[in-house]
């Protein structure tokens, strides 16, 4: 084995490979190349490059929902959506149910930035379903269906509340108890 620093010169293409490198090789032939990863393998922003200029579905942390053109990004995976429609849903039906039944609104924000670590899931959206209702959900005024759904939201917040306060009463911590004053 070859005993080489950080100083020494790269090997060159055309010379012969000394020590137990050469002698699987054919005499003449090239050394072998490194492999290339597939194109699937790569977990980082680069993988939008595929996605550009497609339309997308991007679920923010908070919970909204935002349809838009991907016209840009950066190694941080920020994204820049053009044409951006933000969608909310407020469901009218009971939550056993199998498929929900409610309203939904759209609001159009324009060009939107979206820091890359507020996305929690993105998706192409398939053109031909694009302009199809959601099923079980009709179309409303945004600010009909943004008021159900905050009332959803504040009366589920209230419960989870009660549920975290009996909890504690029988000695289990929450992540969430933080927030409850006793």
């Amino acid at each position: 084995m070859e005993n080489l620093s950080i100083h020494d010169p790269p090997p060159q293409p055309g010379a012969q490979l000394a020590g137990p490198m050469a002698q699987g090789l054919p005499r003449g032939a090239p050394p072998p190349q490194p492999q290339q990863l597939p194109p699937q393998m790569f977990t980082t922003a680069a993988q939008l490059l595929d996605l550009t200029d497609k339309k997308l579905l991007v679920w923010l942390r908070d919970g909204r929902k935002l349809n838009g053109v991907l016209r840009s990004w950066d190694q941080f995976a920020n994204l820049v959506l053009q044409s951006t429609v933000e969608r909310i849903f407020a469901t009218t039906s009971d939550p056993s149910e199998p498929q929900p039944k409610g309203l939904y609104a759209d609001q159009s924000h324009g060009i939107f930035l979206v820091r890359g670590e507020n996305v929690l899931l993105l998706g192409e959206i398939d053109l031909d379903k694009d302009d199809d209702p959601p099923p079980g959900f009709e179309k409303a005024e945004f600010s009909v269906v943004e008021k159900l759904a905050k009332e959803r939201k504040a009366a589920e917040k209230a419960k989870e509340k009660t549920k975290l306060k009996k909890l504690a009463t029988l000695g289990f911590e929450g992540e969430n108890l933080g927030e409850i004053l006793l």
